[in-house]
This record gives C-alpha cells, structure tokens and sequence, in this order.
C-alpha cells in the first residue's frame, strides 16, 4: 500500500502526460476572473434590500444588497455618493446601476454602483415613515416648539421656485387681503441639490439681524406646487426637515395640495394645504381688519357713553339727596352773627378798660405831681458827688468830634470856594446849574459870589465860547492840584 501511494504522490510538481497547461498564479486568475466579471456584467441593474449601509470618511458609501437568498457587496464612490436624491438606510428597498468587478485582496465580487433609486413607491413610503419616526423621536414634531404666528406680519420671506404659479399666486393673495413687504429667497424645489438649498434659504433667513442690509422677516413660507411623491421628496430630506425645525422665525409649510404631506409640514410651525392659504393665514384681510377696528371703536365710544350717562344719573341722584346750600350756610351765618355780637360787646370793654387805664395814668401826669417829680430829681443830683474830670472829659471828646465834623461839612459846602473869588451858577429856582448846555437851556440863572448874588442873561454863542475856553486854557500855567479839582 505504501507503494502504491509513493507511485501517485510526488514531492516535486511535474507536468504529467498530455498536460500542457502551465500552473497560474492567485493574481494571474484574479485578474482574469476580473475580466471576465467586467466584460459579461459591465452593465447591470439590481434590485435589492439596503444592510450594513456605512459611509466612510473619505465619502465613498460601502453598502450590501440583499434578498431572501443572497447577499451582494457594492461600493459607491465619492462623486456619485455626493448626489444621491435621497439619504440610504438599512431596510430600505433600492434598485441600483452599475458594473459587477472583482475585489482579489478578499476574493470576493461586488459592484461598483453608478446610480441608486428606490425601488417603487412603496420603497419611498417605506423611508419616509422611518425617517419621519428617527426625527419624531427626536423631538422635532413636539407641539411645544411650535411658534405663534405673528398678527400682521411687516415683513414676510418666502422660499420656492422664481418661476411658476406658486409665488405668483401668494403674490396675489397678499395683495389681495393685505400689502405687505415681501421678500422671495429663489431656491430649486425638486431634483439635484434641491434639499441644500431649500435648508440653505430657510437657515439664511433665521441668521439674518435685525441690523442687516436686507431686513429680517416676521415670518417664513416654505412653499410649492403639487406633484408625486417623489416630485415632493426633496420637503423629506432631513437636512430641510431640521432648517425648519431649528428656524429662528416662525415658518409656515405649504408643500404640494392639502392631501400631500412631507415631513416638512410636521416641523413647521403651522401647516398650510396650499400655497394659496399659506398666504391667507400668513396675514389678514386689511378690510374686515379696518370694519373690525371700527366695529371696537364704535363699541368702545358706546360703552364709554354709557358710563357716562350712568355717572351723570348718579350724580344727579346724589346731589338730589344732597342738602340745599342755604340749609348749609344758616347754621354758619348764626355762629357768625353770634361771634360778632361777642366781638362788639368785647371790644366795648376793652375800651372801657383803656379809658380807666388811661385816666389813671393822666392823674400821675399833673404838673404838680411832675414838678415834686423833677425836685427830688435836683436832689438826688446835687447829693451827687462826681469828679469833674469825670464829667469834663466825654464832653471834650464831643466838642473835638463836633468841630471835625464842622470843618469837613465848611471843606465840602458849595460857597466855600467863592471865598476865593469863583462864583457858583444856578437857575432862578434855585437848582444847581454845572454845565454850559444847562445854563444855555436855562437861558437865566444867578450867579452867586461871596457877597450876595446876581442875576444874569446867557447870550453866548458856541464860537465864543471855543475861544474863551481856548484862550483859558492858554493861561493855565500848571496843572491843578487835587485841592483844586475838588473845588471845581
């Protein structure tokens, strides 16, 4: 037997009879398995359950299909990645395109996918229940971070499509109910890189202040037209989904016709089923705004009115309980008739008591009693032994006081100078004249001198009088001194 096995096994490979095929190397079959792989599956499309989905850092997405039977590897790289319509998920149904390879450092296939949709409807419905209950979890559709929406509105943002019936019609609604600033964010509704910027556009307006060149609205609309759910989905992507919830500005969702709903419309912070009644219920009708206004006024005016009328009623039904002025004063003018009879009666005895009082005091003022008075006065002062010194001396101090006083009242009297032959001037009234226009005014004044006084006639004219005043001054020799200024 140990022969037998020594015949067929051999410790050296040998090409044996008729075998004419050289052996292949791991890497020479991989790659022909590679081929072969690429050249008959270059082009396939796959429908398959999403599991293990996984997007790495380098933005390439690493996923398996699968059905009830198998499993298939796929990768999408960065640049296809980058556009999917949609978020994948686990569980999800997908129908994807692309080409089947071989991957030999596991020597396994797989295929590199170029395009991913979800496989019918039910598939979309499908994702959009999971993700509507990942973000319900999360608290993003709580009724308590709903905001009030604003009364009137000054400013109104809108984000949709420049294009269409959509802005038009909220345009002319707006108009319509109540004018109103209006700011439109153009963005794409549907399709490539529509979801970015829609969350874009609505994040745009909540960071907006109050101090911006472009001004900052009181509310938001998130509006478009109607169509399929797919024509809808990019309202579902949770990138727009959290813009709405996290918007600093209260927001309303009007997305497709009142039987469409996108998980938009649960993140709002009130849900509008068209365009058209996003603005109905983004402003109210200025007409019924006014009647109303005047309805209040009006109701206020009557109410007002009413009080009114009431008051004056119960005043006058408090003044008809009131008592009658007279009635008032009656007991007042007695107290004062009362008081002034008093008053007469008191002052009669004061007078009384003044006029005994009065003669009293006239009985000490005989002469007879003044005259004993001024006696014992003589007596007490001739009993009255003072030194004369002692009485010599303040009388001394007032005689030099007098005559200091005597000689300052001669130095500045106004007939001490005509002692030196200078004549005083005055009216015939007697009022002290002191200049040339005053005695030329007066036209007749006194000259007064040391010896009596004169009368005189001013007949001077104004030419003389320059020359006399010239030729004076020539026969001033010296300046006067101050004796002689205060004279003058």
């Amino acid at each position: 037997m140990d022969d037998s096995l020594s015949l067929d096994a051999k410790l050296l490979a040998e090409s044996g009879q008729g075998d004419n095929a050289p052996p292949l190397s791991v890497s020479e079959i991989s790659s022909s398995l590679k081929r072969v792989v690429e050249d008959r599956f270059g082009y396939v499309r796959i429908r398959g359950e999403i599991s293990g989905f996984k997007r790495a850092a380098s933005g390439h997405v690493y996923l398996a299909l699968k059905d009830d039977k198998a499993v298939l590897d796929g990768v999408m790289w960065k640049g296809n990645a980058g556009r999917l319509p949609f978020q994948p998920e686990d569980g999800i149904e997908v129908v994807v395109s692309g080409k089947l390879t071989t991957y030999p450092g596991r020597s396994k296939y797989q295929i590199v996918i170029d395009k991913m949709e979800l496989a019918g409807e039910g598939a979309l419905m499908a994702l959009f229940e999971k993700l509507k209950a990942k973000l319900r979890g999360e608290g993003l559709f709580d009724q308590d971070r709903k905001k009030a929406i604003p009364f009137l509105p000054k400013t109104i943002g809108i984000v949709t499509s420049p294009t269409g019936a959509v802005i038009r019609d909220i345009l002319h609604r707006l108009a319509d109910r109540c004018p109103s600033h209006v700011i439109v964010w153009p963005v794409l509704v549907q399709g490539d890189g529509a979801a970015k910027k829609i969350a874009a556009a609505i994040n745009g307006f909540s960071n907006l202040g109050e101090n911006d060149v472009v001004a900052r609205p009181d509310l938001v609309i998130v509006a478009r037209g109607g169509g399929s759910i797919e024509d809808l989905w990019s309202f579902n992507e949770e990138v727009v989904v959290r813009a709405v919830a996290d918007c600093s500005i209260p927001i309303i969702s009007a997305v497709g016709h009142e039987t469409d709903t996108t998980l938009c419309d649960f993140a709002a912070d009130l849900r509008a089923p068209t365009p058209t009644a996003a603005a109905e219920m983004a402003v109210p009708v200025r007409a019924e705004w006014l009647a109303t206004l005047s309805e209040s006024k009006a109701r206020m005016e009557r109410s007002v009115q009413r009080n009114l009328t009431t008051a004056q009623e119960r005043l006058e039904a408090q003044r008809r309980l009131m008592p009658a002025l007279t009635d008032l004063l009656r007991p007042h003018q007695q107290r004062v008739d009362e008081l002034s009879e008093q008053m007469k009666y008191a002052m009669s005895q004061n007078v009384a008591q003044a006029r005994n009082r009065f003669s009293t005091s006239a009985g000490a003022l005989r002469p007879s009693i003044l005259q004993q008075r001024l006696t014992r006065a003589q007596e007490r002062l001739e009993r009255l032994d003072l030194p004369v010194a002692l009485i010599q001396r303040p009388l001394d101090d007032a005689r030099q006081r007098l005559d200091a006083l005597w000689r300052l009242a001669q130095q500045v009297s106004p007939d001490g100078p005509l002692k030196r032959g200078y004549a005083r001037v005055s009216s015939l009234d007697g009022d002290f004249i002191g200049s040339r226009k005053s005695a030329t005014k007066a036209g007749h004044v006194k000259l007064h001198f040391q010896d009596g006084e004169i009368g005189a006639e001013v007949t001077e004219s104004r030419s003389v009088a320059k020359k006399s005043m010239q030729s004076s001054s020539k026969r001033i020799k010296k300046p006067l001194d101050d004796r002689q200024r205060d004279l003058f």
